[in-house]
């Protein structure tokens, strides 16, 4: 799939940053199967996170780290930054 294809499927022009907030988009990608398992793996020991939460939260780490300046994809970012932080504080302590 293309940049432009990307493009077209995106119609759907939020009226307003409430409803940015709260729209969703269905997406299909393959993975390698590695990351699948490891995915697999961390949502197993974490069942606060879904596969939907965890793609969402790489997506807007790598939009973050590569310089996009979105502030909702930024929050997005540094909640799950956070979010992130307690649940390997709370997986260091089952280990322990």
């Amino acid at each position: 799939m293309d940049r432009f294809h990307l493009e077209h499927c995106d119609n759907h022009v939020p009226e307003s940053v409430r409803d940015l907030e709260i729209s969703l988009v269905s997406m299909e990608a393959e993975i390698p199967e590695v990351l699948y398992r490891g995915m697999k793996d961390f949502i197993g020991l974490n069942p606060s996170w879904d596969q939907y939460q965890l793609l969402s939260s790489a997506i807007a780490q790598f939009l973050v780290q590569n310089g996009c300046t979105d502030r909702a994809v930024t929050e997005r970012y540094l909640d799950d930054l956070f979010t992130r932080s307690q649940v390997g504080a709370h997986v260091g302590k089952l280990s322990s």
